[in-house]
């Protein structure tokens, strides 16, 4: 991921709605508290080795004040616009965390901004629970303590983990067939890497159809997402259909391996993610329904034999191969020989972050750059019965009609849904 954030900022977006007012001082306090507490200070990059370490001392974060008179997501998705296309400065001690603030009259919204090399998704949760539980009074920390911020590194396949390396390599040929036949997004400008953000909601009846029809089918909400971005990605995708071999469209999805690892996320505060890639041709008229199914095939297999867990092999390589290149072609490696369309990253917040009826409620929802594989992202999040999307796009693939088009096709699928 460090190469991948020399091709362009490789960072994500929390954004948390804190249920009471703004204190300004209070709120930097406790960051800085939790910040140093949590021995979250002071990164050092080693670029050469690929590895980093916290070097401690005080915390200085970047606490930048939004303001707004008219809609506030649009002036929130403006904010992290720029914060994903906005790269953390590496020359010596690097602080790996920047904050944003949009205030309203009994709540606010706190924004987290974070190098992604360093932290997944479920870390960023625990450290931002922490620090709204202290703001609003009702405990100090989510971690427990002595926080593990170096645990063991996953990320050499022969070393760590070799039980996972044979089934990686047995189905490697077919892996390689199905990348071979699928369609490659056009870039009008490979040099440009600007990520653009949008955001849209589904409510509860959405969220509700969406766990019947999972159940109805027999398939997992996760293949239903898949398959949603599938058939909205069909349209700009369209030219498959003319060429003579690549007609597959393939997307990825994000793994969170923690469990797989049997990691304590409590203790262990890092970066532990996999992923897997489906395909399929999504003729013209195929029905939702029948597409998540023949992605539950594919999911059904990569869970079984966990060939997710080969991510490490994929990766140990791809970093083989771009250290090879010169850095104009770095750019176009993943397009050429990695066509994806679009990507996932899937989470359920009530998982970490309980939601009691009497309690006041967060909201909550995340964004994440594309970075140099994918053209597209959805970062999808579950707060209790609501799902928050933040969609990240490549202006050089898609045009904001384009994303406007797949948003409106997106929800009008949902509410289609008939189980």
């Amino acid at each position: 991921m460090l190469r991948w954030n020399t091709i362009h900022p490789y960072n994500a977006v929390h954004v948390v709605r804190i249920p009471t007012h703004y204190d300004k001082e209070r709120l930097s306090v406790v960051i800085e508290n939790q910040l140093v507490g949590n021995g979250l200070t002071g990164l050092s990059l080693n670029k050469a080795k690929g590895s980093y370490q916290y070097l401690g001392g005080p915390a200085r974060p970047e606490i930048r004040i939004i303001e707004t008179n008219g809609d506030i997501y649009h002036a929130i998705s403006e904010e992290i616009e720029r914060q994903l296309n906005r790269g953390f400065t590496d020359d010596g001690a690097v602080d790996p965390f920047r904050f944003f603030i949009l205030a309203e009259k009994e709540s606010f919204y706190l924004g987290l901004v974070y190098f992604h090399c360093v932290a997944g998704a479920e870390s960023i949760v625990f450290l931002l629970k922490g620090i709204v539980n202290t703001y609003m009074g009702k405990s100090v920390n989510s971690f427990s303590h002595p926080l593990d911020l170096y645990a063991k590194c996953y990320d050499n396949p022969l070393r760590t983990c070799p039980k996972f390396l044979l089934p990686k390599i047995i189905t490697l040929p077919s892996f390689i067939r199905q990348i071979r036949r699928s369609f490659r997004p056009r870039y009008r400008d490979i040099n440009n890497q600007f990520n653009r953000f949008a955001f849209f909601t589904l409510g509860s009846d959405g969220f509700h159809m969406l766990v019947k029809a999972g159940r109805s089918w027999g398939v997992t909400l996760n293949d239903i997402f898949l398959a949603l971005i599938m058939k909205t990605l069909s349209a700009p995708a369209s030219g498959r259909m003319k060429a003579p071999r690549r007609r597959q469209l393939a997307v990825g999805s994000i793994v969170n391996i923690r469990k797989d690892l049997k990691i304590d996320s409590l203790k262990t505060f890092g970066l532990f993610l996999a992923s897997f890639v489906v395909s399929h041709q999504v003729p013209e008229g195929i029905s939702l329904k029948d597409l998540a199914t023949d992605i539950h095939k594919q999911t059904s297999l990569i869970k079984k034999h966990k060939l997710y867990l080969g991510t490490t092999v994929e990766l140990f390589s791809s970093r083989i191969l771009l250290s090879l290149f010169p850095p104009d072609k770095k750019k176009k490696f993943y397009q050429k020989y990695y066509p994806l369309w679009g990507g996932i990253t899937n989470m359920n917040l009530n998982e970490y972050w309980e939601q009691t009826e009497d309690a006041k409620p967060v909201n909550y929802f995340r964004a994440v750059s594309t970075g140099p594989v994918t053209p597209l992202v959805l970062s999808i999040t579950t707060v209790k019965d609501i799902l928050n999307i933040g969609l990240t796009y490549k202006t050089a693939v898609f045009s904001q009609q384009e994303i406007e088009l797949i948003i409106a096709e997106f929800i009008n699928l949902v509410n289609q849904m008939v189980t």
